[in-house]
């Protein structure tokens, strides 16, 4: 019989502080398309992929009541590179429709409920072939939420580093900064980076349950 599997605590902020960096994409191997051909070039590039890490930023909100008309980014990250798809850019609305919608393109990420919520009101559509990397933890044992900072601590042993400034930064921007591409792209990247090793050691299988006739001694 299997033994059950035992909870765990994701490592906090603190638990990862004193581990190395995580190395992530440089911004040499990020890809922010602006024209039709450069769209459709990534769009075909990203289909074939087959699998990416997947996130979204928006413009945050600070007003009582306000609703944020995000996301205004999109991010897809391949193995070795990740494009940054602006939504204000008319000419790549149709191409990242048809990824966000496609099933036969494997998005992966954190925490993604509020993305589904933003991509069906911003685009009227829904996120097609979604994993979420949370759920994948807890089948691991992980007790509480594991986000992309834990999940890299507990996989590489690696601190991976995220700005408060960036984060809450402005995404609608004409043109995003450095450290904004830098976020974004990376992101997303790590969780594709988790999920292939995760895939290399699968979830321990649940507790065998037997018949109660079989359970008395």
């Amino acid at each position: 019989m299997s033994a059950p599997t035992m909870s765990k605590a994701a490592p906090t902020k603190a638990e990862t502080a004193h581990l190395q960096v995580f190395a992530g994409l440089r911004l040499a191997q990020i890809e922010v398309p602006t024209t039709r051909a450069q769209f459709e070039a990534a769009a075909a590039e990203i289909l074939a992929a087959g699998t990416v890490g997947f996130d979204t930023e928006s413009k945050p909100t600070f007003a009582v009541g306000e609703i944020s008309d995000g996301p205004h980014v999109v991010q897809f990250a391949l193995p070795e590179r990740a494009f940054i798809f602006q939504v204000r850019h008319a000419e790549g609305r149709e191409l990242l429709i048809e990824l966000l919608q496609s099933h036969s393109l494997r998005k992966v990420g954190f925490g993604l409920g509020s993305d589904r919520s933003q991509v069906q009101a911003k685009f009227g559509v829904s996120l097609g072939s979604v994993i979420d990397l949370g759920h994948e933890f807890r089948q691991r044992g992980y007790r509480n939420a594991v986000g992309v900072r834990a999940a890299v601590a507990i996989v590489f042993e690696r601190r991976f580093i995220k700005s408060k400034r960036t984060t809450t930064s402005n995404w609608a921007l004409p043109q995003l900064g450095s450290s904004q591409l830098l976020y974004a792209a990376n992101d997303a990247w790590a969780a594709l980076r988790v999920y292939q090793a995760l895939q290399a050691v699968p979830p321990p299988a649940p507790p065998l349950s037997l018949p109660r006739a079989q359970l008395k001694l």
